[in-house]
């Protein structure tokens, strides 16, 4: 039988199941990627664990995106990080370092192996012929101590490219053309693999910037070959002897299909407040801007810096316009500062941050209230960019530079210049001296965790109940994000290692009043529509509001890692039946669960009463076997102990 990429990829480390989709299947982790905004948790876990020493082939631990040091705890918490992959036996990249997946590409990644991160855009590396998928911080922690991760098997979605992109038009418009046609929800259950003549004319990192907006189609992941741009970019980074050629067999099919001719591609843009809001950049020409921002991992190569010096070289930007370029790693800072990129940048206005993911994440860069931003990032979900009234537009590079000079939304095709001719350099810079490598295991065992006041142990969470009554706390609409649920940003971050603290900033951007009635309620419920808990994998989203008495999540359907993390944490995740029962359903209801420790492991489907209404109401459920009894005893940790016990 012929394999397509993303089918050997999985048969290779399949440990359990059946590589039919929808079916749950176990798969080996050889690599694992954590970041500080989840890290910290994850090596709670795994001390709790009691792990000697990591199971992987290579685990790093990122400092990427609390680098603000505005009080002593995120670096408090930097300095328990890197106790901590000291004594487990992990890579750690230093504050400054980089984005951990642009930096993970360039030193870690390898083409054939699977990489499993406590980040949504780890599927980035899926650049690099791998399976890169992102996942709950706890799924991250078993990966490390040597545990499969499960996941439904996905359809494998083949995209062919044909053509050529047009001057002004870049590998961001590409994954921006699937999320015009497909939108938010149009990978879910899915692996997207590209294939076909149009990949010779993308470069390894434009690959990169594709597959790491693969999560907001909500894809499982995304896999590209392991060709000769794979090698070419492996031998820039001295590391040639780890290319391994990985292409779908003569022959292989998909379950999916889909074609994008590159030569009829145009700018795009998403408007606020969704990637999927997708439309050509001349439809929204004219509107006035405040800020423009170049960087993130969803534009993390030196032709995107590159690309935007050589536009604004010469010039200066429109006044008044915040002008903020993000460097992504240290290495690739170095080259553009060789280079005279950033000489040109700040010749023109710009303001230069450190190698980090900063504004992408809330931490620092907020535009100002109601002001159009443009930036080169990967999401515009309400008040992600740290501005509660924000309107946050996604572009290219290009569209983010034209417009910089402007003063306005710009297509880049109207400027009155020739488009650059941007090389990668010769010779660029290969720098490991802030990656850290792990300690021998018999230094390991003498080190110490180094654990500063702001960090919290998790509580013991109880079994599921067999019956219990549940107010509805909130009822939310379709594509909630994580971010609503809970914020990122300098002011809630730094509380990533502190539960009982940041579950105060719970659901605050739909309901400030959810924190205070969620502590006098107890147990309870919410109720969502489609796509409910896209973005971010941060496993806070689940564990903050189980800490409040969060017990049921009743939607009209998940986004993939955020039903995972609920899982996790014995938030038990119910789907209507009959979609038409959301109407039915309103804030302040009581919903009445009866013989649940019974009908879990029965079937997918059982009856729930409104209390008070004279109204049943059906629910399904997705888990497996294994997931039940992971609910009953109230979630993974506890699932584990039990194991070990």
């Amino acid at each position: 039988m012929p394999y397509n990429v993303s089918q050997k990829l999985i048969k290779d480390h399949l440990v359990s199941g059946e590589m039919t989709p929808g079916k749950e299947i176990g798969l080996k982790i050889d690599q694992t990627l954590t970041q500080d905004a989840t890290g910290t948790m994850v090596m709670l876990e795994l001390e709790a664990m009691k792990l000697d020493r990591a199971k992987t082939e290579a685990s790093a631990q990122y400092v990427d995106h609390n680098i603000i040091q505005e009080d002593s705890k995120n670096p408090d918490d930097h300095l328990f990080l890197q106790s901590a992959t000291r004594k487990f036996g992990l890579y750690y990249s230093r504050p400054g370092n980089g984005v951990s997946h642009p930096v993970h590409m360039q030193r870690l990644a390898k083409p054939g192996k699977t990489l499993l991160g406590s980040d949504s855009h780890t599927c980035a590396n899926g650049c690099m012929g791998m399976l890169a998928m992102g996942a709950g911080g706890i799924d991250v922690a078993m990966a490390i101590a040597g545990e499969p991760f499960h996941v439904k098997m996905p359809e494998i979605w083949g995209i062919k490219l044909t053509g050529e992109l047009p001057d002004w038009v870049s590998a961001k418009d590409v994954i921006f053309e699937l999320l015009r046609r497909y939108d938010v929800k149009g990978g879910v259950g899915k692996i997207m693999e590209y294939y076909g003549p149009g990949l010779r004319n993308l470069n390894a990192m434009d690959r990169h910037v594709i597959a790491n907006m693969g999560a907001e189609l909500g894809a499982t992941g995304t896999v590209f070959p392991s060709d000769e741009e794979v090698r070419t970019f492996l031998k820039s980074q001295h590391r040639e002897e780890d290319w391994t050629e990985l292409l779908a067999d003569e022959g292989a099919s998909y379950d999916l299909h889909e074609e994008i001719n590159l030569s009829e591609l145009e700018p795009l843009i998403a408007k606020p407040s969704s990637p999927g809001n997708v439309v050509p950049v001349k439809e929204v020409a004219g509107e006035a801007i405040y800020q423009s921002y170049v960087g993130s991992s969803a534009n993390p190569g030196y032709r995107d810096f590159a690309i935007t010096a050589e536009i604004v070289k010469g010039k200066k930007i429109a006044n008044g316009i915040s002008f903020d370029i993000n460097p992504t790693s240290r290495q690739m800072l170095t080259d553009l500062v060789d280079d005279g990129h950033i000489g040109s940048l700040i010749s023109a206005g710009a303001r230069l941050h450190q190698a980090g993911c900063n504004g992408c994440i809330g931490m620092g860069q907020a535009p100002a209230s109601s002001r159009n931003s443009l930036r080169t990032t990967p999401r515009n979900f309400p008040g992600r960019s740290g501005t509660r009234e924000d309107s946050v537009f996604l572009c290219s590079p290009e569209t983010a530079a034209a417009s910089a000079l402007t003063g306005k939304i710009t297509d880049p095709r109207m400027l009155d210049m020739d488009y650059p001719n941007v090389k990668e350099p010769d010779h660029p810079t290969v720098d490991d001296t802030m990656l850290d490598p792990p300690l021998p295991l018999e230094d390991a065992r003498k080190v110490e965790l180094v654990k500063g006041p702001n960090i919290a142990s998790i509580p013991e969470m109880d079994a599921l109940p067999d019956e219990f009554d549940l107010p509805v706390l909130l009822k939310m609409g379709d594509n909630i994000s994580t971010d609503e649920i809970l914020a990122g940003g300098a002011r809630v971050l730094p509380y990533r290692s502190n539960l009982p603290k940041i579950s105060t900033f719970c659901f605050e951007i739909i309901d400030e009043t959810y924190n205070d009635r969620a502590m006098q309620a107890g147990g309870h419920a919410v109720v969502g529509g489609y796509n409910y808990g896209q973005g971010s994998s941060r496993e806070h989203a689940a564990l903050a509001p189980r800490y409040l008495g969060l017990r049921v999540a009743l939607v009209k359907d998940f986004a993939r890692i955020h039903w995972q993390n609920l899982v996790n944490f014995g938030v038990l995740p119910l789907t209507f039946s009959d979609e038409s029962d959301y109407h039915q359903l309103e804030e302040g209801d009581v919903l009445e669960l009866r013989n649940v420790r019974t009908q879990l492991p029965q079937g997918k489907e059982f009856s729930i009463a409104i209390k008070g209404k004279q109204k049943t109401i059906n629910v399904t459920h997705a888990l497996s076997d294994r997931q039940v009894d992971m609910m009953l005893k109230g979630g993974l940790i506890n699932w584990v102990k039990d194991r070990q016990s």
